[in-house]
């Protein structure tokens, strides 16, 4: 994996050389924060250290239990699914991957209709066992179970804390249960069993996806010209601090899309505090050249984009044509198409004077995925080191969390409360 920082270099606003050399004594010291924390297995830190710490022994004991199903669904929200579903998405295989991470009731029941529910492995995320939309969403797909005359608890494999709801539920019925790690926040998750247990009963080898994680844990170091992910977290700080507010991350391979949402919340979450922050946005390339394009480029001066793709894809030939004007695609390929449209992406934000970076990958397999994953984390972690937020926290979504289980009567929270105070100015256009 390899970062370039060039297309950041005296933009608007944008980067010297000599900043980020100044920067680098900065990076050092974080560095040095950063390895304290993981050698001591700090809550966080430790998330650095999965690659190792990781056991795909204990993760393919609890998969084999199934026979190669026709379907893996997760129920789990945030932290709990987007790291799988990353990887799920963006590798190929003949076991469908389905993610219940939200609670409208429409989708779930469509989603639970379509599913051949006898020959789908259900796979519960919930380090306390008690968050309120993967319960009940699990609640309702146990009941779907039942009435199509499926033994549930024959399809089911937990993933949890060591105590609470799910583990108590695991033990009375003898079902499959992964531990998820102590010390690790939900968002970064992905390289543990959170995010692998999903590319185990796909078939995928997590072993090359631990692989890929220790290739990035290996190349971090004091200096952010020599560690990619420090390069992007060290960047992307210093452009925040220059008025860089919102990071539009695309990626120009489809199978990353969901790479782009699993981004967006490890960035949001881990450092938007204290009126700090950067605001990931998600766009998809060449897609939205012909949409978000227009505002990064022409609207106003406070965003950078970060451009990802492969270096290596299987190519599909574009077939020669006598068409005029479209002779000049014949004899190349889909891959070389989106590599000129992502080239040329750079370029036009670049005489626009947009700051932008490129994210390159060998390709799209389990290794190049572990690495990429690891060094988003561990850039988001020196991002938060150096603006001296609290990265590993997330007290605004508690405080969403106990309001919505205050009005549900799960309990006595003020903020519950702070409801009835909503405001309004309702337009009815009946």
């Amino acid at each position: 994996m390899n970062v370039d920082l060039g297309n950041a270099l005296e933009t608007t606003p944008g980067l010297t050389e000599e900043t980020l050399e100044r920067l680098d004594d900065r990076v050092a010291d974080a560095h040095d924060r950063i390895a304290s924390g993981m050698a001591d297995d700090e809550f966080g830190y430790a998330a650095l250290n999965l690659p190792e710490t990781t056991d795909p022994a204990a993760i393919r004991e609890a998969t084999d239990r199934f026979d190669r199903p026709e379907a893996v669904l997760t129920v789990g929200i945030g932290g709990s699914a987007l790291g799988a579903a990353t990887l799920a998405n963006a590798l190929e295989s003949d076991v469908d991957a389905y993610f219940l991470d939200n609670v409208d009731p429409d989708a779930v029941a469509s989603l639970l209709d379509d599913l051949p529910l006898d020959e789908t492995v259900v796979n519960v995320v919930s380090k306390s066992g008690t968050t309120a939309e993967t319960l009940a969403n699990f609640l309702v797909v146990r009941e779907a179970m039942a009435e199509a005359g499926v033994d549930w608890t024959e399809r089911t494999l937990v993933t949890t804390g060591k105590e609470g709801n799910l583990r108590a539920l695991a033990d009375d019925h003898d079902l499959p249960a992964l531990d998820v790690p102590d010390g690790v926040p939900g968002r970064f998750s992905a390289l543990s069993t959170v995010g692998l247990a999903v590319p185990a009963l796909q078939g995928h080898d997590i072993e090359a996806i631990l692989a890929g994680g220790s290739d990035g844990m290996a190349s971090l170091s004091g200096s952010l010209f020599e560690t990619p992910a420090y390069a992007y977290g060290a960047a992307t700080y210093a452009l925040a601090e220059r008025g860089a507010l919102t990071n539009a991350v695309m990626p120009y391979a489809e199978s990353l899309e969901t790479f782009a949402e699993w981004f967006a919340q490890l960035w949001a979450e881990s450092l938007g505090k204290d009126g700090l922050g950067q605001t990931p946005a998600r766009a998809l390339g060449a897609t939205d050249q012909h949409s978000q394009l227009q505002l990064y480029r022409a609207g106003p001066p406070d965003k950078l984009v970060s451009l990802i793709r492969p270096t290596e894809r299987a190519e599909t030939a574009i077939p020669e044509t006598d068409l005029d004007g479209l002779a000049y695609l014949g004899g190349s390929s889909l891959g070389d198409l989106l590599d000129a449209e992502f080239e040329a992406t750079e370029a036009s934000l670049a005489a626009a004077d947009v700051p932008n970076l490129r994210i390159e990958i060998d390709r799209v397999d389990e290794r190049s995925l572990g690495e990429l994953l690891y060094a988003m984390e561990a850039a988001c972690v020196l991002y938060g080191e150096l603006a001296s937020v609290s990265t590993f926290t997330q007290p605004a979504v508690e405080w969403g969390k106990k309001a919505a289980r205050g009005l549900l009567g799960g309990g006595d929270f003020p903020e519950a409360d702070a409801v009835a105070d909503k405001r309004e100015l309702r337009i009815d256009g009946s």
